[in-house]
């Protein structure tokens, strides 16, 4: 166990929790606006998809049902902008996180290489390097980064945490450096259906890849959009080199997505109905949150796509933490994701309707 714990950072939830047990005790109960946890049901058509497949005695194949890829396939077209890719151009997988977490390893990265991501960043990113030991790098232009020894850029477009969107010139800069070094970009876009102030851009448009998506891949979840996090459902796009690689490590892993799963992935791609009516349940809240935190001294910072508020007062974030919890509202600091989030504090807008105006009431109270 000590092995473990000398390659792993700290689980930083952990250092929550007293600030959890202050907000708990609010008379009105705690708002917990710290994770993404989706809280609204899962859309009819998908559990109806699920139940469906429930007689499902055999294995399923790592690679998908034929019904699963065309759908991967076609939601790609529809909504990325990918148009031409084939069933060798997808791949799902067991949650986004599962992947983020080994992926370096399973692309055989080891000592001497190098995983790089983003200053501010989801830090899964920096949990796979270490797991895999390679060395890690934070960045804030990954084109001045030194390409000796780097194996794998992160991309995260919107972010999380800070819901920055990285417009598609500058997605197009970074995709040509990194091939031109020989570097493979993982785009984690698993946030680029909750576009707010901005449009989001996959690295699979072809205004990004130019039409190729050699050195490319995206990531993509059904946790937020189809409030699926309980299912685990996510999916790879992009190089058919690189993905069909990771389907022989997987396929020897026995890293398969549920035979029910894949049908209810199937399911949520092919209806874009329940995704705009939980756009609509998020912007609502967003409005609502937004306008409170502002109302009650809060700076805004980017924030323009995803399912978080990055917000400041000027102050160390863990004081901010303190100062909602007593108002029994629980967020995450923003050192969380990095050094450059000291003085920020992330703002969820996964809670339900009535929890969201409790929020509201208690900031504009104080």
């Amino acid at each position: 166990m000590s092995a473990v714990s000398d390659r792993l950072p700290a689980f930083p939830w952990d250092k929550l929790e007293p600030f959890k047990a202050t907000a708990a005790a609010h008379p009105g109960g705690i708002v917990d606006l710290s994770v993404g946890t989706p809280v609204d049901p899962v859309p009819e058509l998908i559990q109806k998809a699920l139940v469906a497949a429930a007689d499902s005695p055999g294995y399923p194949t790592v690679w998908g049902t034929p019904e699963l890829r065309d759908a991967l396939v076609d939601w790609c077209g529809r909504r990325l902008g990918a148009l031409d890719l084939t069933h060798r151009n997808v791949l799902p997988v067991v949650g986004s996180k599962e992947l983020v977490a080994w992926l370096p390893t399973q692309l055989g990265l080891g000592p001497g290489d190098t995983v790089a991501y983003p200053r501010l960043a989801y830090p899964t990113y920096e949990v796979g390097a270490r797991l895999a030991r390679a060395e890690h790098v934070a960045y804030d232009d990954p084109t001045r980064l030194d390409p000796e020894g780097l194996r794998l850029l992160w991309l995260n477009s919107p972010s999380n945490p800070t819901g920055r969107v990285l417009p598609a010139e500058e997605l197009a800069r970074i995709v040509a450096w990194a091939r031109e070094h020989g570097v493979l970009v993982l785009a984690d876009e698993c946030y680029i259906e909750l576009g707010w102030e901005a449009d989001p851009v996959s690295v699979l448009h072809p205004d990004v890849c130019g039409g190729s998506y050699e050195g490319i891949v995206s990531v993509h979840s059904l946790s937020k959009r189809s409030n699926l996090a309980g299912y685990r459902a996510a999916f790879l796009a992009g190089d058919p080199a690189v993905l069909g690689d990771l389907l022989q490590v997987r396929k020897h892993g026995g890293m398969m997505t549920s035979a029910p799963t894949q049908a209810a992935t199937a399911a949520a791609l092919s209806d874009d109905t329940h995704v705009r009516e939980q756009r609509e349940r998020y912007a609502a809240r967003r409005t609502a949150l937004r306008d409170a935190l502002v109302g009650h001294g809060f700076r805004i910072e980017h924030s323009e796509a995803s399912l978080y508020l990055w917000a400041t007062r000027d102050e160390p974030c863990w004081d901010t933490v303190a100062h909602l919890a007593d108002l029994g509202i629980l967020v995450a600091p923003g050192d969380f994701y990095g050094p450059a989030g000291a003085e920020f504090v992330r703002v969820a807008l996964t809670a339900t309707d009535e929890r969201v105006r409790a929020a509201v009431e208690r900031l504009g109270s104080r």
